[in-house]
């Protein structure tokens, strides 16, 4: 067994912040007092507003309406409007922004008021929208920061200082006291304790370390105190590059981004060029009046504005984020949708994810003569005064079996192997199977590498120095996982699992769960590497993880997922989406939403750009009169957000 134990007022401390600093991410539901609370939707919502008090007043007081529909030009268009100019000036470029800006202007200089005020609402009602979005996908990783060490006490001339992390050399000596996180990587000059790596590796378990081993930043000390040679400075610790891989992997700009931008300009260019080729050029062409190809320049500027374009992609994203957070699966932004639809590879960390990250009991074996009851309930009385997670698995089998705690004496942790301790006159030790005692033989060192081969941490019990039986623990799997795996297999998802774990202990869960590709023994660097290994092999990866070090690989990855009620903060600050009731048999749903949500799309622009091409047809074959172009505009804006609110069912 593990040698040192977690003290029970850390523990308690632990657990008292559990219970008063709840998720935060669970049962939230999409946030619209933020969204109003949106300055760009404040604008949108006020010019919509003022358009229909211009509306009901113009006929009655004209210069009024005049008025209020200037006023509402400029509150829905100056932020879209300043975009456009900057991108003019900086970039030396047009946009979208601009070109809306032209249609509506140019609406309004022909005398059609309502209908440039209606485009530069929607235009401004869609680009709230989306900035909001954008808001929330936004990955922030201060919880991450605040986990890093701030000071160490560094021993210099037989005396200890406190001095700043940043300081640290490697060669300086510290003293990290029992339950402080260590300051920074290093080797153990002189001590042995328990340390808590699950933030760096992932292990499930606490890992025993003794002079020689080393140890990490940002993990935390157990029971004893330790004596620590620095080897890394802060900024080549492996926690500081945990920081750096999340920085840098947030930096990474989409593909799909980068091709709405450059069609953004294309689109922009063409339709100015064509607008002052249809205004100098038609009546030298074709004989047209000056006003006459005013007129249809102005149409052909508010038929080919790209409203119903817009609005193609985000009511969609939206709609299919509102369903999935129904379903307790919360999107930061619209584009992880469209990239989550990508998905080729889900990528799971074990711990935590396919399993729960609490150890349980599995088997209780023992010698002949030696009562079951007997031995479990003397060895639970001993662990009772522990808060290691294997002690802890054990008191809680002896609680379902309904055995009453009975008082332990003289219990004392025997570093490097396990705890004993004095029951009714027994002393009873339990410790490390790998120190098989007197009194084994080869049917027991079969037994334990029976349990071990089943990925198992078997602990060996002794009493009055006779071997008394084994004890077998192991992290329990979701009862959803082998489900959950199948159900993504049924989409052609390929399914991997990364964890900092041991092979034999991952390969026994992948058997159990159907997950096909296992990758153990990986530190957060070597996640990484593993989840850019498969997106060049396979396509876009999906990754599931709960642990801070999760949090590069879930940057990485095309989409990444933590779990909302047991994750950790940083690992849902740095994820793309949240499973908010960890059910991750909703992951395959969500990988179908997100598909429907992008054929919605397709059909959404296909038929945005066909209405587009009819009306800018019409007007130049047949004749559109304005209004009819802004209705047949409008009117395709509103059927392609109609079909995107489909996906709120």
């Amino acid at each position: 067994m593990q040698a040192i134990h977690q003290p029970l007022q850390t523990q308690a401390k632990a657990e008292q912040r559990s219970v008063h600093s709840p998720n935060p991410n669970r049962g939230r539901r999409p946030n619209f007092r933020a969204m109003l609370r949106n300055k760009e939707m404040q604008a949108a919502l006020g010019s919509g507003l003022l358009m229909l008090i211009a509306w009901g007043t113009s006929p009655y007081f004209n210069t009024l309406s005049v008025m209020l529909y200037i006023v509402s030009y400029a509150l829905g268009g100056w932020t879209k409007a300043k975009e456009g100019i900057e991108t003019l000036v900086k970039d030396r470029d047009l946009d979208v922004n601009l070109l809306m800006i032209a249609a509506s202007l140019g609406a309004a200089a022909i005398g059609y008021w309502n209908e440039g005020a209606m485009l530069i609402f929607i235009f401004a009602l869609s680009g709230a929208l989306e900035s909001y979005a954008t808001e929330r996908s936004h990955k922030d990783i201060s919880s991450l920061l605040a986990l890093k060490p701030e000071a160490a006490l560094r021993i210099e001339d037989g005396k200890m200082n406190l001095v700043a992390i940043d300081e640290l050399v490697p060669g300086d000596l510290l003293l990290v006291k029992p339950g402080e996180l260590i300051p920074a990587d290093g080797i153990v000059y002189r001590g042995s304790s328990f340390i808590n790596q699950a933030s760096i590796t992932g292990e499930s378990l606490p890992v025993d370390k003794a002079e020689g081993d080393k140890v990490y930043a940002g993990t935390v000390n157990g029971e004893g105190a330790l004596y620590v040679e620095v080897t890394k400075s802060a900024e080549g610790s492996l926690f500081g590059k945990i920081i750096k891989l999340v920085e840098e992997a947030q930096a990474e700009v989409p593909d799909s981004q980068r091709f709405i931008e450059r069609f953004e300009g294309i689109y922009a260019r063409i339709v100015v060029g064509a607008t002052v080729l249809v205004i100098a050029g038609t009546p030298l062409l074709f004989g047209w009046t000056w006003s006459e190809a005013f007129y249809k320049a102005m149409v052909f500027l508010v038929v080919a504005s790209p409203c119903a374009l817009v609005s193609s992609i985000m009511p969609v994203m939206l709609s299919a984020m509102s369903s999935s957070a129904r379903r307790g699966i919360l999107f930061k932004g619209g584009a992880h949708v469209e990239n989550m639809a990508q998905t080729r590879v889900v990528a799971f960390d074990k711990t935590g994810t396919l399993t729960l990250g609490t150890p349980q009991v599995t088997d209780i074996l023992t010698a002949a003569g030696m009562d079951r009851v007997k031995m479990l309930s003397a060895v639970a009385a001993i662990e009772n005064l522990s808060m290691h997670p294997l002690a802890r698995a054990i008191v809680d089998q002896a609680a379902r079996e309904g055995l009453a705690i009975q008082d332990a004496e003289q219990v004392q942790t025997l570093t490097g192997w396990g705890i004993e301790g004095n029951v009714h006159g027994v002393l009873w030790s339990i410790g490390k199977s790998n120190e098989m005692h007197a009194g084994t033989n080869s049917t027991w060192d079969a037994e334990r590498a029976r349990l071990e081969s089943e990925g198992k941490t078997v602990s060996v019990v002794m009493a009055d120095g006779e071997f008394a039986g084994l004890i077998a623990m192991r992290d329990t799997i979701r009862p959803q996982a082998a489900a959950a795996v199948k159900k993504l297999e049924e989409l052609g998802v390929k399914v991997a699992m990364l964890t900092g774990d041991r092979a034999k202990p991952a390969a026994v869960i992948a058997q159990e769960t159907g997950v096909s590709l296992v990758y153990a023994d990986l530190l957060p660097e070597g996640k990484v590497k593993q989840v850019q290994a498969l997106r060049k092999q396979y396509g876009q990866v999906l990754m599931v993880g709960d642990g801070v070090n999760d949090a590069p690989a879930l940057a990485a990855a095309t989409v990444g997922m933590g779990m909302g009620m047991s994750g950790s903060g940083t690992a849902l600050e740095v994820a793309d989406v949240v499973l908010m009731n960890d059910n991750i048999e909703e992951i395959a749903w969500a990988i179908g939403q997100a598909r429907r949500a992008q054929r919605t799309v397709k059909q959404n622009m296909f038929f945005a750009i066909t209405v587009i091409m009819a009306l800018v047809a019409g007007n130049f074959l047949q004749g559109v009169a304005l209004p009819l172009g802004v209705v047949g505009h409008e009117g395709s804006t509103i059927l392609v957000i109609l079909n995107g609110l489909r996906l709120l069912r």
